[in-house]
């Protein structure tokens, strides 16, 4: 009886104004790839990272959360996938921003990797 409840919701959810024909279940689902890539990046070094690209993440998933709240109904799968992909690349950003000298103008972790040359004691 449990199954043949539960079938029934999927099916009326799936037929519906917001089911799985519509781009309200298949706009989440194209979108999912961007915070898996997101989380699959939190393993490397931040030299690796781009801030252009981070910085223009940010800001598409802020427009596009905004848009999930706003349409009606609202899609709250497309506002959960850009909430993670947000604080993923704000995460990013500040990991990326945070190893930043401003003044040298390069990364701190660049200038430790550069090998100093010995002082030389006078003869």
């Amino acid at each position: 009886m449990a199954l043949l409840q539960t079938w029934s919701r999927f099916k009326s959810w799936a037929l519906g104004p917001t089911g799985l024909k519509t781009t309200h279940a298949w706009g989440p689902i194209s979108n999912a790839g961007l915070p898996l890539s997101g989380i699959a990046d939190i393993t490397k070094p931040p030299e690796n990272i781009s801030e252009n690209m981070t910085a223009a993440m940010c800001l598409y998933s802020l427009l596009f959360m905004r848009f999930a709240w706003r349409v009606q109904p609202r899609n709250y799968l497309l506002f959960g996938v850009h909430v993670s992909n947000e604080l993923i690349q704000a995460y990013h950003l500040q990991r990326i921003l945070g190893g930043y000298d401003f003044y040298a103008g390069r990364h701190a972790s660049q200038e430790q990797a550069t090998p100093k040359a010995a002082p030389t004691v006078p003869a």
